[in-house]
């Protein structure tokens, strides 16, 4: 059966009910550690856009994962893949990973994104993503992410070693070397009075700089009004 993965919205709210029992069940029959989260929680992210869900054709429900903000943003975290018995050993949460990893990317393209997790199948994707394995210190300090703990079984041995260690396993992705390789590509753009639309940014992950400003990036001032004056000539040719 054919499974599509969507950026989740409003209208996928009917099945967070059926994503937290899952959840649940996961947790008892794994004998390990998953955080919980309330049907409102995961309404909530639908409903930002800060989440993925996999369907069949016929509307069955196949998979989930969403995004977390920790630390002013500086902090992501894709948390919450959970997939549906049926639809496990398909690929299906490799490619789950990767689109909430990619919406990841282009929501928060300077954030560092992190993950922990006692899975093996999960450490392995997140490896292929390009996380590496990180001690938890190098995780964000924010307290709230850490009392997202607090309904996992686990939480007592993580309490004990003063939330340095646990049984999960941390994994970090930082952007930053990409990050400084796309921003002198942007200054080489702007000097060279190449559009940021060209051919060659398609499909980057890196956002459109007009999507980022006022949202504390620092870009040269002409090459965003070269982008706000291509963007203002494009809507009068379409009046």
């Amino acid at each position: 059966m054919k499974v599509n993965i969507y950026v989740a919205d409003e209208s996928h709210v009917k099945y967070a009910e059926e994503i937290c029992e899952l959840v649940y069940i996961s947790a008892q029959e794994r004998g390990t550690g998953i955080a919980k989260r309330s049907p409102e929680y995961v309404k909530e992210k639908m409903r930002d856009g800060k989440a993925v869900i996999a369907l069949a054709e016929d509307g069955t429900f196949a998979g989930y994962a969403y995004i977390e903000t920790w630390s002013h943003t500086k902090f992501v975290a894709n948390s919450g893949l959970i997939i549906a018995h049926q639809f496990r050993k398909t690929g299906l949460a490799r490619a789950i990973k990767k689109k909430i990893f990619e919406l990841s990317r282009t929501m928060f393209p300077f954030a560092k994104i992190f993950s922990i997790t006692t899975g093996l199948a999960v450490m392995k994707i997140n490896s292929d993503l390009g996380y590496r394995p990180v001690p938890f210190s190098e995780l964000t300090t924010d307290e709230e992410f850490w009392k997202g703990c607090e309904g996992c079984r686990n939480f007592d041995i993580l309490q004990r070693n003063n939330y340095k260690m646990c049984l999960c396993t941390a994994l970090l992705y930082d952007p930053t070397k990409e990050n400084k390789e796309r921003l002198k590509e942007l200054e080489a753009s702007e000097k060279n009075g190449i559009s940021q639309d060209s051919e060659k940014n398609k499909g980057h992950h890196f956002p459109n700089i007009l999507s980022l400003v006022g949202k504390g990036v620092a870009y040269p001032f002409k090459t965003i009004n070269k982008s706000l004056h291509s963007k203002g000539n494009r809507q009068e040719d379409e009046k």
